[in-house]
């Protein structure tokens, strides 16, 4: 079974290995072209270690590269479906909070999560945003997403016999085939799952993004890379106009109708079902971009692109 790393290993000729003592995985890289990766490893914690580590380390100038965080992640079935490709738009932590037990929380609240530096969930006026907050260049996004809107993805049986067991009218979207879409992300470490942790990231996301953004994607990365980068940017060793973040669906954020919350997470340990056809999605879609930006480097090196307009 492959790793998000392993399709772009094979298919874009990653045979150089740059040890990096201080992140989770070696740098891997086409020379020649100027393409490296790396695995960050699982959680915001790894990941802001890693990017930290790369983008310090004096082998390598990536004040003009373009980042491109690739991975897979659990998808609204409100939304979208399993096997799509979701541009990100907005990044929102949703690790730094007050949490309490729901069982002792108040009849009349929503949720055990409350905003950090108020007393109630969803508590107005919002906190700052700073390091809870991140949006993405919307016209490097237009363009990343204009190219890529009509690639065609993968479907699989086992996908579409999950897709099947989402029945009710709110989650229409999941019956439908996989596409190419923009959309927010949570950034969280803790797995969670179910309809209520649904609903409430969907609040969440409203919150913090004062009501620009719409949840479609949970994963477990990209708030820590993006403070990585911040900083970066903040040192002129990255540049956060240059970002995208391209996350799959392999699995939905919340149960079917006919299982519990904890039946499904269960079967999710068993594997996703649509976990290979996620990574191809995020490689079909993701090295669409990377081979449009290596091919027109002498353009993009200084302009990025969509800026033009």
């Amino acid at each position: 079974t492959p790793g998000e790393l392993q399709l772009w290993r094979e298919r874009f000729d990653l045979d150089t290995a740059y040890p990096l003592p201080a992140g989770h995985h070696d740098v891997l890289a086409d020379p020649e072209r100027g393409v490296i990766a790396v695995v960050t490893g699982q959680g915001t914690a790894r990941a802001a270690a890693t990017i930290m580590a790369l983008g310090s380390d004096p082998r390598f100038d990536l004040s003009r590269a373009y980042w491109l965080v690739a991975g897979i992640a659990g998808v609204d079935p409100a939304v979208t479906t399993v096997g799509s490709a979701v541009w990100t738009d907005w990044v929102v932590d949703g690790d730094l909070a007050y949490r309490i037990d729901a069982r002792e929380m108040p009849e009349d609240w929503p949720t055990g999560t409350i905003p950090y530096l108020r007393r109630e969930p969803f508590e107005p006026p919002r906190p700052e945003r700073e390091a809870r907050v991140w949006q993405l260049n919307p016209e490097l996004l237009a363009w990343a997403h204009a190219l890529t809107e009509d690639i065609a993805l993968d479907e699989t049986e086992s996908m579409k016999r999950l897709r099947a067991r989402y029945t009710a009218d709110a989650h229409a979207p999941a019956r439908g085939t996989p596409e190419v879409m923009i959309g927010a992300n949570l950034s969280a470490t803790s797995y969670w799952h179910g309809t209520l942790l649904n609903r409430w990231a969907r609040r969440w996301i409203d919150y913090w993004t004062d009501g620009a953004a719409r949840f479609v994607t949970s994963a477990m990365e990209d708030s820590g890379t993006l403070q990585s980068l911040a900083y970066l940017d903040r040192a002129g060793r990255a540049d956060l106009d240059r970002v995208l973040i391209l996350r799959t669906g392999s699995n939905f954020t919340t149960q079917p109708a006919d299982l519990t919350a904890a039946e499904n997470l269960a079967r999710d340990d068993d594997g996703y079902s649509a976990y290979v056809p996620s990574l191809e999605a995020a490689y079909r879609v993701g090295s669409t971009v990377v081979s449009a930006l290596v091919a027109d480097w002498a353009r993009y090196r200084d302009t990025v692109p969509g800026s033009e307009r």
